[in-house]
């Protein structure tokens, strides 16, 4: 359970790194799926990814022959930025967020947050039914499995909270840019 969550929380972090905030950074396209050689890469396998000033990336595939299903799969992704392509690499132009942007962003993060606790509450769910289980075949006594699962709510605690400060720190980012 506790790789669970250090997982689940771990993705957070990344999902909000990816977040696009107004200003250049390589998390922001790092992940995207490129169509190479018939198989699915992410960016970051094929180019080299850089941020020459903080309202631009810079995309250098390493084979040109890439650099249209480079751009493809950037327009395709969910970012929200036209590339522009200089013939031998690609420029992303980071747009100023609006404030209607802030708001989408504001609630995309609320909603990455919700799905993060939905996961260790799926975690906990999953722990505390081994945990009966164990009991019901009396591998452990009764005040063992109240321990059991007092230490499993208290780890769901922690990531809930840790979970809240992420997603009102990232909030207060989005919509003070």
């Amino acid at each position: 359970m506790d790789k669970t969550i250090a997982n689940t929380i771990e993705h957070l972090k990344k999902e909000y790194a990816g977040l696009q905030l107004g200003r250049s950074s390589v998390a922001l396209v790092e992940d995207i799926m490129v169509e190479s050689y018939g198989s699915k890469m992410n960016l970051k396998s094929v180019a080299n990814i850089s941020c020459p000033d903080a309202k631009t990336i810079k995309i250098e595939p390493w084979d040109q022959s890439l650099l249209q299903a480079i751009e493809k799969a950037i327009q395709e992704s969910k970012i929200g930025i036209n590339p522009q392509n200089m013939g031998d690499n690609i420029f992303l132009p980071i747009p100023p967020m609006t404030e209607d942007r802030r708001k989408q962003v504001a609630k995309l993060v609320h909603e990455l947050g919700e799905q993060a606790k939905i996961a260790v509450r799926s975690a906990r769910q999953d722990e505390m039914k081994s945990i009966k289980q164990e009991k019901e075949e009396d591998l452990i006594s009764e005040d063992e499995q109240k321990q059991a699962e007092k230490e499993v709510q208290n780890k769901v605690d922690i990531a809930n909270k840790t979970i809240e400060e992420l997603v009102k720190n990232k909030e207060k980012e989005v919509l003070s840019i």
